[in-house]
């Protein structure tokens, strides 16, 4: 089965978070699909540690060689989709992007954002919990 993963869970499975365990138990097994952002997505993820001085550049450049290691398949985004429903909920494009990937490809979303969740279920989108 396809499951959409956003780049929250992501982070969370690389930088050993609490859910990193769930999240592998659930999508092992599966094919982990996403836009095509989410290399950008985790990038910009490790320079907001910086900000916070939550990582070293020494630990992010292991974080990307451990996202490296994770098979990911690379959704090219319906532009016009995804403006619409940017508009429609009022957010932006880069959580749009993870909900037309699962609209098109009738595949759950593993998000940890409650947000996008909910949007989510609004459109009647499998969502899978950790």
């Amino acid at each position: 089965m396809d499951i959409v993963i956003d780049t929250a869970a992501l982070i969370a499975v690389i930088t050993d978070e609490p859910e990193r365990n769930r999240i592998i138990q659930v999508t092992r097994g599966n094919t982990l699909i996403g836009p095509g952002s989410i290399p950008w997505e985790i990038c910009n993820a490790f320079s907001e540690m910086f900000k916070q001085k939550r990582v070293t550049l020494s630990e992010a450049e292991r974080g990307l060689s451990i996202f490296k290691t994770i098979p990911m398949r690379y959704i090219e985004s319906d532009f016009v989709m995804v403006l619409k429903l940017a508009k429609q909920f009022n957010m932006y494009a880069y959580d749009a992007y993870f909900l037309d990937c699962a609209i098109r490809y009738k595949a759950p979303l593993l998000t940890l954002d409650q947000r996008l969740k909910a949007f989510a279920q609004n459109l009647n989108i499998d969502t899978l919990e950790v």
